[in-house]
């Protein structure tokens, strides 16, 4: 670059300088016209077409640089722009329409049982749009039976055409003809799923009896209170009998590792029955709305049948059947958690107990090293370099030495009762 520069400077000024000294006429005109030739060719330089320049060092590195930024669009193109701006070509992406909104939008898990107990759908995905506008349900009530929830409350809702049911692991709704059940294949409880299922199909597909049957929707709710009760007590009888197993260990002996242990089993007691807690108080609350046990029936309104929830109290009965054993089970816990706050009490006692001897025997280490100091006090005084006249007597080092013995026992005894005075006090 500074090359071409210098080149077209000096051709410039050969241009326009006439030649002195000692070239003549002929030679100044051979250099004027060599001149004028430079200066043509760098005239050339500047208008031609780059593109047809031959290829230098410096051409070299802007080509490179023009193919690493092939991605950005630059607006100024002059040689000499004093300012050079950039501007990034990003892709366009595009505009979301409806049929990809209906694609991400979350979807449940449902299987489907008939009047007879069999299976329509088998772990079929539904989106909730569907859901609410085949059931006659809103968005909202989705939520309870929706397992991307977490934390949720225990609960049953009676709707116009449907009874949602959220119970321990079970996510159901019941119609008058038909039973969803959601995540049921592929959860964490799949064994007590599986059961569950069998039992609902073996009572949906009960013939009717003549003198006595439950309705469609009773049925299904009886076997999804059994469900629910069953698991309740199989998951009680474990935590019962390992926290009594290690409560009769701990009345036997403390070890710290079996504390541990407890203290786990605590945290698990706690959340089982808080759990029963949750699920009992679902089922009060609807045995108590009396618009809520009227609305179950479904069947009867399907068939435009009037007031037989005032004649019959078949889903009242059901619910309070089950209701006990749900609180039956609830007051086991809570005497079974009793019991462990019990045990930890003692347990609590014992170790101050073993604390108030340690620091019991620590104070009478104290206070023997104090008699012991009290004691080597005589013979800090004699040991000092100066005469004190009994170095010739031959017993005195016997009254000496009885003498520290007994004060330093005289001062053991005098702390040992005063700490026992204050003992009897507190």
């Amino acid at each position: 670059m500074f090359k071409v520069l210098r080149t077209t400077f000096t051709s410039q000024v050969t241009c326009w300088a006439k030649p002195m000294g000692r070239y003549g006429p002929a030679s100044a005109q051979t250099v004027f016209l060599s001149a004028r030739t430079s200066c043509a060719a760098s005239r050339s330089f500047f208008s031609a077409d780059r593109s047809k320049r031959p290829q230098t060092m410096l051409g070299r590195i802007l080509q490179a640089q023009k193919q690493r930024t092939a991605n950005y669009s630059r607006p100024d193109t002059s040689f000499f722009s004093a300012k050079t701006t950039y501007r990034r070509n990003l892709p366009v992406r595009p505009i979301p329409t409806p049929a990809s909104n209906q694609a991400n939008e979350l979807k449940l898990k449902c299987t489907e049982f008939d009047h007879r107990g069999n299976v329509k759908i088998t772990a079929g995905e539904f989106s909730k749009l569907e859901l609410c506008t085949q059931h006659g349900l809103q968005a909202r009530d989705l939520r309870k039976i929706d397992s991307n929830f977490v934390n949720q409350m225990p609960a049953i809702l009676v709707r116009k055409e449907a009874i949602l049911v959220h119970l321990a692991h079970i996510r159901a709704l019941i119609k008058a003809d038909a039973v969803v059940l959601f995540d049921s294949y592929g959860s964490s409880d799949s064994y007590n799923q599986s059961i569950f299922i069998y039992d609902l199909q073996e009572r949906l597909s009960a013939q009717s009896n003549k003198d006595h049957q439950l309705a469609f929707e009773f049925r299904a709710l009886e076997a999804i209170m059994i469900s629910v009760v069953s698991s309740l007590q199989s998951e009680m009888e474990v935590l019962v009998s390992l926290v009594t197993n290690l409560l009769s260990y701990l009345e036997e002996s403390i070890d710290r590792d079996k504390l541990k242990e407890l203290l786990q089993y605590s945290k698990r007691l706690s959340k089982f029955e808080q759990r029963t807690l949750n699920i009992r108080d679902a089922i009060l609350e609807v045995l108590e709305q009396d618009e809520d046990l009227e609305a179950m029936y479904l069947t009867a309104k399907k068939e435009g049948l009037q007031n037989l929830a005032s004649q019959s109290d078949d889903v009242e009965l059901l619910l309070e059947t089950y209701l006990k054993q749900v609180e039956e089970i609830a007051n086991t816990v809570a005497a079974v958690s009793a019991n462990t706050k019990t045990t930890e009490d003692i347990v609590n006692i014992i170790l101050d107990s073993q604390r108030n001897n340690l620091l019991l025997l620590e104070l009478k280490i104290t206070m023997g090293t104090l008699g012991l100091g009290a004691g080597s006090f005589v013979a800090c005084l004699f040991g000092m370099n100066l005469t004190s006249f009994y170095e010739d007597n031959p017993y005195a080092f016997s009254m000496v030495a009885g003498f520290s013995t007994i004060l330093a026992a005289g001062v053991f005894v005098a702390v040992l009762r005063k700490m026992q005075v204050l003992v009897r006090q507190i």
